[in-house]
């Protein structure tokens, strides 16, 4: 039958559904099987043939027929996966099935009436219609699950068959090792399976019914309570999945072995047409979904209502319910992180290979799901975080991250790429080793729009960070918190910082003391504490070292300005803070702020060329649709502050009792606790808009970590305008050899401990990353267009 007839005989079968008042009984084969049996329609077609309209028309108005459809698909699943799918007729019949179930789903999921029909067992149907009841009837979402399952490892469907001769029977199904059919080498499998094109696009149209099945989540409305309870997902990762383990394999393995540029010759991709994109990257975002478990909860109810320990828990019992979280959290062997991390690093990297030969690889779009993946490896695995910290290899994950931050900071429709990008930054940021990678050269010249600076990665990080600050869109503020504490995380390590660098630093000093920013909100000037904490740590733990120098150097140079501005922000007198904070002061101060919106001003950061080859980041086409976000937890409820030991073990310092401010105390310049009382002292106008208050600014003004930057203006400052004029000096690289040769020992105050603010998983964050991964897999999904134009209630849809 030719393709025309075939879409034909479906259209009709369609039309006489919604047409049909009274119900058609589920024995009526001649009339079911016109939807899969003699039919071979494309994914594309069930979409076009089966418009949205008719299915909610349907749902209405005749609910059991739409029940028996859904019934009946699933048994057909069902049926392929018992007998093997040997004819291509069965296989053509589940192929069909699934296509109408992955139309179908979402249609049931926007309803809540319905939102338990799959959760049923349907009594006596297809059984003649008899009234007796099985007792161990399973729910028809389980039965769907088993099916999905066992079909993805089925030979000569989705798997290559071991067989010289065909599997002759139904029960060789059952005892197939599907451990022997994991789809490709890498973790805990070492043979790499034939490619085959059709097994890959059969994988590939389960995998899209599987996402659909778990999609009901993006039915139900955000709420932190609501935990990470997906029954599909729960029940498909648990014992009950007797494939769970080999599935697990099959779809890490399928992404982390992928290798788009094409056996590493360039401009291969358009010679062979990929069919393994589409399979890497639904497998990525079933991956990702299965994973979506909340590691604050400590513990994770389970089926019966028991607790168990979380993914980090060695004692018994072993880790969550959900088994994928379960096996990620217990992969431990080096050459299993190696093949981990060398995938992802590939994969991240490739939209960066782009610019050096444009169109000479395949450029991959799935970076957004290969980001949340890596986020779930580093936080159910500790050991996986601490083997990507152990060498330089961390630095191939970070410089994408970079890359992808700054390309995408004036791109409204891209606000979740740069929270997802800082968040594993941060994540990151909280290790030590982290800091100390930092120090590597930066030799890799990918095409940014940035400065452009000879120095270490650290200096790429600050450097990309300034411009996401001074030159990204305003919706990013509430990102600067986080951006400056991984920079306070890591400073105390960074052995040098190039002259652009320190610069941008007391740029960004500058900017964030104007008094409109300061008095524009309630907790902006703890940003004028973190990068004070920046040039304390940097001071006290590297003078000697170049990354101080330059500081010094830079704060020499603007010997006038430091000052200027520590009059401008800082009490020089019992009463000087209120002289320059009464209310018409601040009043005055908030009136410039309205004529001037700029978010911060670019003046006094010398900007430089851009890197040669670099396009500058654009903000995104308009009608760019794009998904709301919630909002993400403050920083003080992100991370949890830790003070490092000599022996550099880390002693958490939550939560701390109020501690005297005494000098040299963690709490010099420790805003945390302040931070509630400025709240308080700070008003509200009866607009309900924050208006600053003098009391407020009192409160902080005085916690401001000045004492070591003050010191070391009142040693140096001196002496590097005498030597200038003793010695006329004017190279900067002569003053920063003299800087180098001096010595602060015994002036600066004793080095305070180092605090690191380190991630600490809680639910709020658990609940932004499932509305960013739904909204990532709603909008990357458009052929076809699972979801669009249905009732998703995770998230809005918007338009840029």
């Amino acid at each position: 039958m030719g393709s025309a007839d075939s879409k034909l005989n479906f259209r009709k079968a369609v039309i006489q559904l919604t047409t049909k008042t009274q119900p058609v009984e589920a024995t009526d084969d001649a009339f079911w099987d016109q939807f899969w049996a003699d039919t071979a329609t494309t994914v594309q077609d069930v979409f076009a043939l089966v418009p949205a309209a008719e299915i909610r028309a349907v749902r209405e108005e005749s609910p059991s027929n739409l029940a028996t459809l859904c019934y009946k698909a699933v048994e057909k699943l069902v049926q392929g996966a018992e007998s093997g799918c040997h004819s291509e007729k069965e296989k053509q019949v589940v192929l069909n099935c699934s296509r109408l179930l992955t139309r179908v789903l979402p249609y049931i999921f926007e309803d809540p009436d319905w939102r338990g029909f799959f959760w049923s067992t349907v009594p006596g149907a297809g059984r003649g219609g008899g009234e007796e009841e099985d007792e161990n009837a399973r729910p028809l979402a389980e039965s769907l699950l088993l099916a999905i399952s066992d079909l993805l490892f089925c030979p000569d469907f989705t798997v290559q068959s071991h067989r010289r001769s065909a599997v002759d029977s139904a029960e060789d199904v059952h005892s197939l090792d599907s451990c022997e059919y994991i789809w490709e080498a890498g973790v805990g499998f070492a043979h790499s399976p034939q490619p085959n094109y059709i097994h890959d696009m059969n994988r590939m149209e389960l995998l899209k019914l599987l996402l659909t099945c778990f999609s009901e989540a993006m039915y139900l409305p955000p709420a932190p309570e609501s935990g990470s309870s997906n029954p599909w997902v729960q029940f498909f990762c648990s014992t009950e999945n007797r494939h769970a383990l080999p599935l697990f394999t099959s779809l890490l393995n399928t992404v982390c072995a992928y290798d788009p540029v094409g056996y590493g010759i360039p401009y291969n991709h358009l010679l062979f047409s990929d069919y393994r994109e589409p399979l890497v990257e639904e497998a990525a975002q079933v991956l990702i979904v299965t994973l979506d478990h909340d590691s604050a909860t400590s513990t994770s109810p389970t089926v019966d209502g028991t607790t168990t320990g979380t993914a980090m828990d060695d004692a018994d019992p072993p880790g969550p319910e959900n088994l994928f979280v379960n096996y990620l959290s217990r992969i431990h062997r080096e050459e299993d992180f190696q093949f981990i991390l060398k995938g992802i690093a590939r994969l991240l990297s490739n939209p960066l290979l782009q610019t050096y030969l444009p169109n000479s690889t395949k450029k991959i779009q799935f970076h957004q799901e290969l980001l949340v993946l890596f986020w779930k490896l580093c936080d159910f695995n500790k050991k996986f975080l601490f083997f990507v910290l152990k060498s330089s290899d961390v630095l191939d994950i970070l410089v994408p991250i970079l890359y992808f931050l700054n390309d995408a900071r004036a791109d409204q429709s891209r606000v979740g790429l740069m929270h997802i990008g800082v968040f594993i930054l941060l994540l990151l940021s909280g290790e030590r080793n982290f800091g100390v990678r930092l120090n590597k050269p930066y030799s890799v010249r990918v095409p940014m729009d940035i400065p452009v600076f000879t120095g270490t990665h650290a200096d790429l990080l600050i450097v990309v960070f300034h411009k996401i600050i001074t030159s990204g869109h305003q919706r990013l503020q509430p990102l600067f918190d986080c951006l400056l504490t991984i920079v306070v995380n890591v400073s105390p390590y960074l052995k040098s910082l190039s002259m652009v660098t320190a610069n941008k630093l007391l740029h960004l000093l500058e900017a964030f003391s104007t008094t409109w920013f300061l008095f524009s909100a309630a907790q902006n000037h703890h940003l004028v504490f973190f990068l004070l904490e920046v040039f304390n740590n940097i001071i006290q733990y590297q003078f000697d070292g170049e990354a101080g120098t330059r500081m010094a150097h830079g704060h020499c140079l603007r010997g006038q300005q430091p000052r200027n501005w520590l009059r401008r922000v800082l009490p020089s007198g019992p009463a000087a803070p209120t002289r320059r904070a009464d209310p018409p002061a601040i009043h005055k101060a908030l009136q410039r702020r309205r004529r001037t919106p700029e978010p911060l001003s670019r003046t006094g950061s010398q900007e430089g060329g851009s890197m040669e080859g670099s396009r500058p980041a654009a903000p995104a086409e308009p009608g760019t649709l794009k998904t709301s976000l919630v909002a993400t937890p403050g920083i003080d409820k992100l991370t949890e502050k830790s003070q490092v030991s000599e022996d550099g073990t880390l002693r958490s310092l939550e939560p701390e009792p109020q501690q005297s401010s005494a000098e040299g105390s963690p709490a010099e310049g420790e805003p945390d606790q302040a931070w509630r009382e400025q709240r308080r002292l700070s008003s509200a106008s009866a607009s309900g808009q924050w208006i600053p208050t003098t009391d407020w600014i009192l409160s902080w003004k005085s916690k401001l970590p000045l004492q070591t930057i003050m010191r070391l203006l009142q040693v140096l400052v001196p002496q590097v305008e005498k030597i200038c004029i003793d010695k006329g000096l004017t190279d900067e690289s002569e003053i920063l050899r003299f800087l180098q040769h001096g010595t602060l020992v015994g002036l600066l105050p004793v080095p305070h401990p180092i605090l690191i603010r380190k991630y600490q998983a809680n639910s709020g964050t658990a609940m932004w990353f499932r509305t960013y991964m739904w909204g990532v897999i709603y909008l990357r999904n458009v052929d076809p267009p699972i979801w669009y134009d249905t009732d998703v209630k995770l998230f809005e849809i918007q338009r840029v």
